[in-house]
C-alpha cells in the first residue's frame, strides 16, 4: 500500500487498484448463525474487514465476539453462513483450515509451553520434517527476518517461563507471522498487560498494518478501540448492530450502541474525605507450599470515607492480599482492624473476618463467591447464614425470611431476572456480580474488600456498580479495591497503591498521578527511578 487510506475508504467494501480493479475484503463473513441449544449466539453475521486496516469488534459480555471468531478460526462450525477470504469462499472446518488460509490468532491466555525456547515454541506443530534441527535453523533464519521486519524484539532461546508476559505475547504473534498469516486475530490482548506493554503492543499492530497485514482485535476497552482501530463494528445480544469508521465516532456512542442506552463512562464522585484508620497492615508476608515468597513485607493502611486502589499486573500478590484479610490464607505480620489484631494463622476463617466488620466480594465469583448451582436466596444468605434475621428456632433457618430479604436485595440492585429462586449459573456474570455485592455491601462492613469488581460484567452493570462503590466510601466506609484495569483504579480510587512482586513499590493520591507514572511502578521501577524518567 503506497499511502494510509481514510477512515471512509477502510470502510468501504473494496478499495480501487492503480488500474481499476478492486481489492475484495481481506475477510467477508456472510449470514453466519450459530447457537448453543437454545441460545443464539450469532444471529445473521455479516461483516467486512478490508486488507491492511486493524477493525475492532466490541460488544457486551455474551454478545457473541468470541463465537464469531472462534468460527473464522475453525473452533467451532457455524450453522449458517459462509465464511470468504480475499475474495473467495473458503470453508474453516479446523484451526489447520485456518492457518492455511492465512489467519492467525492470539489468545488471551496464551498457548505457549513455558519450558520450552521461543524458536522451540514457534516451530512446534510447524516442523519441516523428521530432521528437527533443520527446522529449527530454518526458523531461526526467518525469525530473525520477521523480528527486523515487524520490529518484534524477541531472543529465539530464551524459555517462555523467563519471558514477561508482553514478550509471550510477542511470540505468539511471531508464531502466526511464521506461519504466514496476513490476517491476525487478537482477543483480549491488553488484559495482561502494563500500560508500557500494551503501548508496544500498538506499535507492533500498526507496524503490522503498514506491511499490509489485517488485524481483528477483540476487547471491551473503549479507549483502545478509539487509539488504535480504523473500524470497529459493534455486538448486541448475538447480532451485529454498527460498522463505523471509528474517527467518526466516540467512545460514548459506542457504548449506547453496545448497550442500546446512554451509559455514563465516567466515575462522578466528590473528593473523598478520610476518618479514622480503619485497616491497618505492617510486615504483611506471604509463602506458598512451594516455598515462593508471595508477598514480602507489605505495609499499608485503609481510611473510614476512602477508596485505596491496588494497581498491578495480575500475579504480583494482589490475590495474596486479599486472601489474607478475607481470611483465607495464613501469613506473617501483623494487621489491625479497627485497632484489634487479627488471626493471621491458619486457623482463621471468612466468618471471623465478618465478625471483624470486614466483607469480601472475591476476585472470582464462580470459584469463591457463588454456589452455582443454588438459587439466588441461597446465595445471598452464603456466610450469613447465622444472622440472627435468618434464624426461626436455634435449630432451623428462616428460608422465608432469606426470600423476602432477597426479593429486597434483588429490586435495590437491579439484579435481572428478578427470580430470587432462580439458579446463580442462570444469571449473567453482572447479575451474578449484584448478587455477590449485595449481599456484601448491605451488611453495612467497616470494610469492603473487592476484587476485579466489574471482570466479565458488562458496561451497563460496570456503571451501576462503581455508583454502589462510592456510595459505600460516602457512607464513611473503608474500600479496598483490587483491580487489574488501571481506568478503573483511576476512576474509582482516592489513593492508588502499586505492587510489583508481592512489594509495594509506590504510593500516590489519584489526583496527582496518570496512567504513565503508574505503569512505570507495576513494571517494577522504583520511584526513584520513575522520578528520575519524569
Amino acid at each position: 500500500m503506497t499511502e494510509t487510506p481514510t477512515p471512509s475508504e477502510r470502510q468501504a467494501t473494496a478499495a480501487p487498484l492503480g488500474d481499476g480493479a478492486a481489492v475484495p475484503p481481506a475477510i467477508e463473513l456472510r449470514g453466519i448463525c450459530k447457537a448453543f441449544g437454545p441460545v443464539q449466539a450469532n444471529k445473521d453475521i455479516s461483516i467486512r474487514v478490508m486488507p491492511g486496516t486493524i477493525h475492532g469488534i466490541i460488544g457486551e459480555n455474551g454478545a457473541g465476539k468470541s463465537t464469531l471468531m472462534s468460527i473464522l478460526y475453525g473452533f467451532y462450525k457455524a450453522d449458517a453462513g459462509e465464511i470468504v477470504i480475499h475474495g473467495k469462499a473458503t470453508p474453516i472446518p479446523d484451526s489447520q483450515a485456518a492457518i492455511r488460509a492465512g489467519i492467525g490468532m492470539v489468545f488471551q491466555h496464551f498457548k505457549l509451553v513455558q519450558n520450552f525456547t521461543v524458536l522451540e515454541n514457534v516451530i512446534l506443530g510447524a516442523e519441516d520434517g523428521p530432521w528437527l534441527r533443520r527446522s529449527l535453523a530454518r526458523a531461526r533464519t526467518e525469525l530473525k527476518r520477521l523480528a527486523a521486519e515487524y520490529e518484534i524484539d524477541v531472543d529465539p532461546d530464551a524459555r517462555i517461563e523467563d519471558l514477561s508476559v508482553g514478550h509471550q505475547q510477542r511470540v505468539e504473534i511471531l508464531k502466526a507471522l511464521y506461519r504466514q498469516a496476513d490476517i491476525l486475530i487478537l482477543d483480549e490482548p491488553t488484559g495482561v498487560l502494563t500500560p508500557a506493554e500494551a503501548d508496544h503492543l500498538f506499535r507492533i499492530l500498526a507496524h503490522l498494518r503498514r506491511q499490509g497485514k489485517t488485524v481483528l482485535l477483540i476487547t471491551h476497552k473503549l479507549r483502545e478501540i478509539m487509539e488504535i482501530t480504523d473500524t470497529v463494528s459493534v455486538m448486541r445480544r448475538g447480532e451485529m448492530t454498527a460498522t463505523v469508521a471509528t474517527a467518526e465516532t466516540s467512545p460514548r456512542q459506542l457504548a449506547e450502541l453496545m448497550v442500546g442506552r446512554k451509559v455514563l463512562l465516567h466515575v462522578e464522585k466528590a473528593p473523598a474525605t478520610p476518618g479514622r484508620e480503619v485497616l491497618s497492615v505492617r510486615g504483611l508476608s506471604v509463602t506458598d507450599a512451594a516455598g515462593v515468597a508471595r508477598l514480602k513485607g507489605i505495609d499499608l493502611n485503609v481510611r473510614a470515607g476512602e477508596i485505596v486502589g491496588i494497581a498491578g499486573v495480575a500475579g504480583n500478590g494482589q490475590s495474596e492480599l486479599l486472601e489474607v484479610l478475607g481470611g483465607y490464607a495464613a501469613a506473617t505480620g501483623e494487621v489491625l482492624m479497627n485497632g484489634t489484631a487479627l488471626d493471621l494463622s491458619a486457623r482463621a476463617d471468612g466468618r471471623s473476618r465478618r465478625r471483624a466488620g470486614i466483607a469480601h466480594v472475591p476476585e472470582d465469583r464462580h470459584r469463591e463467591g457463588l454456589i452455582l448451582d443454588f438459587a439466588a436466596w441461597e446465595n445471598v444468605a452464603f456466610g450469613y447464614q447465622d444472622a440472627p434475621e435468618y434464624q426461626k428456632n436455634a435449630l432451623l433457618m428462616d428460608n422465608a425470611a432469606i426470600v423476602a430479604d432477597t426479593r429486597g436485595k434483588i429490586e435495590r440492585f437491579d439484579v435481572r431476572p428478578p427470580d430470587p429462586f432462580l439458579p446463580a449459573r442462570g444469571f449473567s456474570g453482572g447479575n451474578q456480580q449484584k448478587i455477590v455485592l449485595a449481599r456484601e455491601i448491605e451488611r453495612n462492613p467497616d470494610l469492603l474488600l473487592i476484587g476485579q469488581p466489574t471482570r466479565g460484567v458488562d458496561i451497563g452493570a460496570i456503571e451501576f456498580i462503581h455508583k454502589r462503590i462510592v456510595e459505600l466510601r460516602d457512607a464513611g466506609k473503608a474500600v479496598l479495591l483490587v483491580s487489574v484495569e488501571l481506568d478503573e483504579i483511576l476512576s474509582l480510587s482516592d489513593r492508588v497503591i502499586v505492587m510489583f512482586d508481592g512489594r509495594i513499590m509506590g504510593e500516590r493520591l489519584t489526583a496527582e498521578t496518570d496512567e504513565r507514572e503508574l505503569g512505570m511502578l507495576m513494571a517494577g521501577m522504583t520511584e526513584t527511578a520513575t522520578g528520575a524518567q519524569a
